[in-house]
């Protein structure tokens, strides 16, 4: 297994899954709603940043490698999956939303690995749409975790507007991914 600063990254990310989630376990009397919020949005966000930050300098630095391209989706299915799962467990998302947005990574990932398999990944690599649903969700969410107006601007409001931009893109990004794979899996059943 490679060990780069990409990597590095990467890992960190993972390991700020039980920061945000356990944030939420903490009894309210230690935090206060307010703090809680805040400090789940701020992981939230460096979580994100590094999600970038990762592939632009493995990409840069030339330290692109397999392991690195199989960890940095599981880190942000992740990621988004626990974030998410707390935000149903709060209210502050539909479960309706959340199953389609967590079906449609536990769908596209298995297509991912059955189209690598038969070598035929080219197929279903990342379009245009998967990138702004990328998007949407990473904006969507640190707004729902932090849910207080934030200089005048209702985050509840642009998060819930977000998530549910994301959702329809989600259910448009899978239809587009499996009408590419398509012809291999009518191929090969």
């Amino acid at each position: 297994m490679p060990f780069n600063v990409p990597i590095a990254l990467t890992w960190l990310r993972i390991a700020m899954i039980p920061l945000v989630v356990g944030l939420y376990y903490l009894p309210s009397e230690w935090t206060g709603s307010g703090w809680r919020d805040t400090a789940a949005a701020l992981a939230f966000i460096v979580a994100a940043v590094t999600d970038w930050l990762d592939g632009w300098l493995a990409r840069r630095w030339n330290q692109t490698s397999a392991f690195g391209a199989f960890l940095d989706p599981v880190a942000d299915k992740l990621m988004v999956c626990a974030a998410l799962l707390i935000l149903l467990n709060l209210g502050r998302v539909d479960s309706l939303i959340a199953l389609v947005i967590i079906g449609r990574e536990i769908t596209i990932s298995a297509l991912r690995e059955w189209m690598a398999k038969i070598g035929a990944s080219s197929s279903v690599a990342v379009h245009w749409l998967g990138k702004f649903k990328t998007a949407a969700q990473m904006i969507a969410i640190p707004c729902l975790l932090y849910w207080h107006p934030l200089e005048g601007i209702s985050t509840r409001i642009v998060g819930q507007v977000l998530i549910v931009i994301a959702a329809v893109l989600t259910v448009w990004s899978m239809c587009y991914y499996l009408k590419k794979a398509w012809p291999e899996i009518r191929d090969r059943a």
